[in-house]
């Protein structure tokens, strides 16, 4: 059975890995998810939800924030070492800290408590048509190997504004000459403002790039983004030279003749 908007998928069941220890919580979300045509197992702690996370790895994790044994942040930095599976953390409503962390340490998106389960679903939806199932494994941080092309077809293009350098078909990067890691959100970022160097590209431009024309949360997830991003590409992330804040606007790439 596949489930609706989220194609390019198998046809067996989703697999979601609940992690929740709130048991009014489990039971709804266990009905209507069920309902909505994925298959649920259920963590009720931090350290069961990494044994089976290991033992049999999901499309895709809800993860409650305050879990006992291991916190649901502690949690997705361990996943997100080995897998860039999506992640979506569950947060208390008063704790926009926590939402700021687990976004942070490698979450695609957040949902605050108490939430409808129909946002929730389009949430995961969203979050599941945006990440290749290549890209979902386990191990090390997953990159997409080269694809031969055949002779007569031109090879894809290649982004390289100044020491930056990105190549969309092999999702590979290199910045000043070094390889560079990027998890998918980031690196779909980064294409988005190469894309559009020297020129200022808007914020809802960019979530819907990034995140999806569907997307129903706030701005700070891309603003979480954009920091993770700058660490990764800057040569001081605390004074950013590459990636330029245009306030009441967006952000801009700096092409070379700018800087």
């Amino acid at each position: 059975m596949s489930v609706p908007g989220a194609p390019g998928r198998d046809d067996r069941r989703i697999e979601i890995l609940l992690a929740e220890d709130e048991e009014s919580f489990v039971d709804a979300l266990l009905v209507g998810l069920e309902r909505e045509g994925f298959s649920v197992t259920v963590a009720r702690d931090g350290a069961e939800a990494l044994r089976l996370f290991e033992s049999s790895p999901p499309d895709l994790v809800l993860l409650d924030v305050m879990l006992p044994k291991m916190s649901g942040l502690d949690v997705c930095r361990a996943i997100r070492a080995r897998s860039n599976v999506p992640i979506i953390m569950v947060t208390a409503k008063s704790t926009e800290i926590d939402t700021v962390v687990g976004l942070e340490v490698g979450a695609d998106d957040y949902v605050a408590k108490p939430y409808r389960l129909r946002e929730l679903v389009s949430r995961m939806r969203a979050v599941l048509r945006r990440t290749p199932r290549e890209l979902s494994v386990t191990g090390p941080v997953a990159t997409v190997p080269p694809v031969a092309l055949p002779a007569s077809e031109p090879p894809s293009t290649v982004l390289e504004v100044g020491d930056v350098r990105l190549d969309p078909e092999r999702h590979e990067c290199t910045v000043r000459g070094a390889d560079v890691q990027l998890p998918l959100k980031e690196f779909e970022l980064l294409e988005a403002l190469l894309n559009s160097a020297g020129r200022v590209v808007t914020r809802d431009a960019l979530i819907d790039r990034v995140w999806g024309l569907d997307y129903v949360g706030d701005t700070k997830t891309l603003d979480v983004h954009v920091k993770r991003l700058r660490s990764r590409i800057e040569a001081d992330p605390s004074k950013p030279a590459l990636i330029t804040t245009i306030r009441g606007l967006g952000y801009r790439f700096e092409s070379p003749r700018r800087r």
